[in-house]
């Protein structure tokens, strides 16, 4: 099997930048994945040499950058949004350009089932300006996936004609969300798979993505935090790597299968310990990798 590199989402360490960078290098990663949609490593914030001295000191702990996190929070589905929205994106692609990684992840909503669905004509408009963006600069928009079953997400990305608008592969988000087998996902989504999240979990309640995703007006008030913390009835869980239902050995057999080249990089969102599940995940997957 190859030997995928293994990254981290530097904000799964709750520490800070310097800190959680030096704890990944010791932990034995080779990338870091990292949110740049807001605060002091926006676009509009990280300026100039600021963009040089981050570099620096990532790649002075023998690290890179695996991926930057655009998602917005918002989607793309609503058009009077989109314009503000694309053009953040766009300077979050320059900037990860910068920091010499051609990917940016991110949420663009619910693809609906139905291509005659109004959301899907406006999701459609906005990921083809941006696949038209990242093709210029030679880079990526991956889509995470999650909401929409496998066979859905290929076939809206197989309309744009394009690999700007790729995908962030995430195993947990389709056996927490749609129930979708990840292992199948990676055979269908093989012509887009960029980047890969390494997340375990499990599905509690079947309940509609759109409700879940915020896309649905009905419950939502429980937010993405609340989903994730484990508390109430909620639809799924997170859990450590392992003890979750993602088939890993098999997961990491079909990336090898398709010939992934990527990361696989690990994110944690729960946990009291995330320091120590971060550990116990590089050392579960060097070890899925030596199967």
């Amino acid at each position: 099997m190859y030997d995928f590199p293994i990254g981290v989402m530097l904000d799964s360490f709750k520490l800070d930048t310097k800190t959680a960078t030096q704890k990944a290098a010791k932990l034995g990663a080779k990338g870091l994945q990292m949110y740049a949609t807001s605060g002091e490593y926006s676009p509009e914030n990280l300026t100039g040499s600021k963009r040089k001295e981050l570099l620096n000191m990532v790649k002075s702990n023998g690290l890179v950058f695996s991926a930057l996190c655009g998602d917005l929070g918002q989607g793309f589905g609503n058009r009077e949004k989109n314009s503000e929205l694309i053009e953040k994106s766009k300077r979050i692609m320059e900037l990860a350009k910068d920091l010499e990684t051609d990917i940016i992840t991110t949420h663009i909503g619910v693809v609906p089932k139905d291509k005659n669905h109004e959301r899907y004509k406006i999701m459609q408009e906005a990921c083809y300006t941006l696949s038209r963006f990242a093709d210029s600069l030679d880079g990526h928009f991956a889509i995470e996936t999650g909401p929409e079953i496998a066979v859905t997400l290929k076939e809206f990305l197989d309309a744009l004609h394009s690999k700007g608008v790729a995908v962030n592969l995430d195993p947990a988000n389709f056996v927490m969300v749609t129930g979708d087998d990840p292992v199948k996902a990676v055979y269908t989504l093989k012509d887009y798979i960029v980047h890969t999240h390494a997340k375990d979990g499990r599905r509690l309640l079947v309940k509609d993505p759109e409700i879940i995703y915020g896309i649905t007006v009905e419950e939502v008030a429980a937010s993405h935090d609340n989903f994730t913390s484990g508390e109430g009835n909620l639809p799924f869980i997170e859990l450590p790597l392992g003890a979750g239902d993602v088939n890993f050995a098999e997961y990491l057999k079909a990336l090898d299968d398709i010939g992934y080249k990527g990361f696989l990089t690990i994110e944690r969102e729960v946990g009291e310990n995330p320091e120590e599940d971060i550990k116990n995940a590089v050392i579960f997957l060097n070890k899925m990798k030596g199967l």
